[in-house]
C-alpha cells in the first residue's frame, strides 16, 4: 500500500462528524430566490460569454415593481431578483424505477421519494450528440394548457460510448448488502445475479474486489484483475449469503479502503454499492457515513454508483450517498432490469465524460415574467459557484442526457429572447473546465405542447407532470392522471417506445389508487433509460 493509502485509512476514524454539501437548482418557484438571496448581487455567475444584465421589476407575487418584498412586520426588505437558475447535474433513475415497483405493488410512491428530474431523465429524448466528448446544449418548448405558461426544455446530451467498445480500464469495487432484509426475493438474490452478469460483461483488463456487509464488513475479494481470475469473483459471489443486521457505515467504510488500496492510475475507479440502503446498525445517519466518500472523491477521483433493490428501499439514503460520491443511481427489480443496466447501459456506469458538471440558465428579464424549475431541489448550487470548480458537480457518462424542465410566464406581448443555458464541464483527464451554451427564442416555444411539440417533449411533459402529482405539486396546467394515461398511450403508439408504453400503466395504476380501484397483478417493473 502507497503512503497516500496508508493516510486516507488511517484518517477515516476521524472523519466521522461533518454534513453533505448539499446541492440543487436555485430556481424556486417564483424564479426569484436564490441559493444566496440575501447577497445582494448575483456575482460572476452570469451566462458565458456576457455580464450578468442589471436588476429589473419583479412581478412576482408578494413582491412591488421596484424588486421590495414585504416583511412579516410589514417594513419593506430589499430583495434582488433573480433570473438564473444553477444546479449541479444528475443522471439519476432510481426514484423513476421505485415508484413504478411501487405502484405494481399497490401503493403510491411517498412524496418525499419522488424526485420529477429522475422521472424526467429516465426517457429517451432525441437530442443531438456532440462530436467530441463534453455536451450539446439543446433548448426548446411549448405552449401548455395553462394560460401564458409555457414548458421550456434545457437537454444535455454526451456522444455515445465508441462502438469498438475502447475505453479506459475500470477498477470497480463492489460492495454488498446481505444484512437480513436483503433474504428477500428480488434483494440479494438479484445482487447475486447483477455481479455474475458483469462478470462476464468485463474485459480481462478491468479489475475487481468484492466488499459485504451486514452487522460488519469483510473483503471477500481484494482488487483483482479479472484475466484468469473470473472464477475466484464467481466463487466470492456464489458465497454471499444474507446474514444479520445492515451496517450501511461499515460498508462504506470498508469499500472505501479496498477502492482506495486498489486505486488504478488511468482507470475508471468506482465503488458499487448495491443495497436495500435500510441502515439500521452502527452509524445510520448519512451525514456522519459521507465525509469520508468526499475525501476519497477528491484524492483519488473515486465515484459512487448506487444500485438499489427490494421493495422496501432507502430512496432517500442511497441518493445522499451518491450525490456526495459524485455518481448516481438507479434502482433494479428483476433480471431484465439487472441486464440493462449491467450490460446494455454498462459504458455509462463506468466511464465518464464529464466530472463536476454544473448548468446555469440566464432567463431574459426583458420576456421572462416568473420560472420554475422543475425539480432538482436537491441539486442546489450558488449562481456565484457556477464557475468555482472546487464547488461539487455531477458526474456524467457516455450516452447519458439531462433534461432541465421548467415553467415559464411570458410577459405580455414578449418576443425575442427568453433564455440562454450554459454547461461547464471538466475534462475527466485533464481536468480543464469548458463550456457550451445554447439559447431559446419566443418563437420556438410558441407552438401548442399536445397539439405541435415534438413527440419527445411532450413525454417529457407527461413524466414531470405525473411526478409532480405523485409529490403532491401544485404544477400549473398539469391534467389529471387520466388524461396523462391517455396521453401517454397515444405517445407509445406514435413513437413505438415500451418504455412511454410502461409510464401509462404506471400512470393507470396510480389513477386506480387514488380512486380506490381493485388491485391488479404488479406490471413490469421501473427502468431507467439512457437517453
Amino acid at each position: 500500500m502507497d503512503r497516500r493509502a496508508r493516510t486516507y485509512r488511517g484518517a477515516l476514524a476521524l472523519l466521522l462528524a461533518g454534513g453533505i454539501l448539499a446541492t440543487g437548482c436555485s430556481g424556486s418557484g417564483t424564479g426569484n430566490e436564490s441559493a444566496t438571496a440575501d447577497r445582494g448581487v448575483a456575482g460572476s455567475g452570469g451566462p458565458a460569454g456576457g455580464e450578468q444584465p442589471p436588476a429589473a421589476p419583479s412581478a412576482v407575487p408578494g413582491q412591488d415593481e421596484d424588486g421590495a418584498g414585504q416583511a412579516e412586520d410589514g417594513a419593506r426588505e430589499s430583495v434582488a431578483p433573480d433570473y438564473l437558475s444553477t444546479f449541479a447535474l444528475d443522471v439519476d433513475t432510481a426514484s423513476y424505477g421505485y415508484a413504478r415497483r411501487t405502484l405494481g405493488d399497490g401503493q403510491l410512491p411517498a412524496a418525499g421519494t419522488v424526485r420529477p428530474e429522475e422521472f424526467v431523465n429516465s426517457f429517451r429524448q432525441g437530442y443531438e450528440r456532440p462530436d467530441g466528448n463534453g455536451f450539446s446544449v439543446n433548448v426548446d418548448g411549448a405552449r401548455t394548457d395553462a394560460a401564458d405558461w409555457s414548458l421550456v426544455r434545457v437537454g444535455l446530451a454526451t456522444k455515445t460510448a465508441s462502438d469498438t467498445g475502447e475505453r479506459p480500464p475500470a477498477a470497480l469495487t463492489f460492495v454488498v448488502d446481505i444484512s437480513g432484509s436483503m433474504s428477500e426475493p428480488g434483494r440479494l438474490d438479484l445482487a447475486k445475479t447483477s455481479l455474475g452478469i458483469l462478470a462476464d460483461e468485463l474485459r480481462d483488463d478491468d479489475s475487481v474486489s468484492l466488499v459485504t456487509f451486514s452487522d460488519e464488513a469483510e473483503t471477500r475479494l481484494p482488487m483483482t484483475r479479472l484475466q484468469g481470475n473470473r472464477t475466484k469473483l464467481r466463487d466470492a459471489v456464489a458465497g454471499m449469503e444474507p446474514a444479520d443486521s445492515t451496517n450501511v457505515a461499515a460498508g462504506v467504510r470498508r469499500g472505501y479502503e479496498e477502492a482506495v488500496d486498489g486505486h488504478r492510475k488511468g482507470a475508471n475507479n468506482r465503488v458499487v454499492l448495491l443495497s436495500d440502503a435500510l441502515a439500521n446498525t452502527g452509524e445510520t445517519d448519512a451525514d456522519a457515513i459521507l465525509e469520508r466518500i468526499g475525501d476519497a472523491r477528491k484524492e483519488y477521483g473515486i465515484t459512487l454508483f448506487g444500485v438499489g433493490v427490494g421493495s422496501d428501499y432507502g430512496d432517500e439514503l442511497m441518493e445522499r450517498l451518491t450525490n456526495k460520491g459524485d455518481g448516481n443511481t438507479t434502482y433494479i427489480a428483476d433480471e431484465t432490469q439487472a441486464r440493462k443496466v449491467f450490460v446494455d447501459q454498462l459504458p455509462a456506469h463506468v466511464e465518464l465524460r464529464a466530472r463536476d458538471a454544473k448548468a446555469q440558465v440566464a432567463f431574459d428579464r426583458k420576456t421572462v415574467e416568473q420560472f420554475e424549475l422543475i425539480g432538482y431541489e436537491n441539486r442546489k448550487v450558488a449562481d456565484e459557484d457556477f464557475r468555482n470548480d472546487s464547488v461539487d458537480g455531477g458526474e456524467v457518462g457516455p450516452g447519458h442526457t439531462v433534461t432541465a424542465l421548467y415553467a415559464v410566464r411570458l410577459r405580455e406581448g414578449a418576443s425575442g429572447h427568453v433564455a440562454t443555458a450554459t454547461v461547464r464541464w471538466l475534462d475527466p483527464k485533464t481536468r480543464e473546465a469548458h463550456e457550451e451554451t445554447g439559447t431559446v427564442v419566443t418563437g420556438a416555444i410558441d407552438g401548442r405542447l399536445w397539439d405541435d411539440a415534438d413527440a419527445r417533449l411532450q413525454v417529457t411533459a407527461v413524466a414531470a407532470y405525473f411526478a409532480d402529482t405523485l409529490r403532491g405539486g401544485d404544477l400549473r396546467g398539469t391534467p389529471t392522471l387520466g388524461e396523462l394515461a391517455g396521453r401517454a398511450r397515444k405517445l407509445a403508439s406514435s413513437t413505438e417506445d415500451s418504455s412511454v408504453e410502461k409510464l401509462a400503466t404506471a400512470i393507470e395504476q396510480a389513477d386506480r389508487i387514488r380512486n380506490g380501484g381493485g388491485d391488479e397483478p404488479p406490471g413490469d417493473e421501473g427502468e431507467g433509460e439512457l437517453g
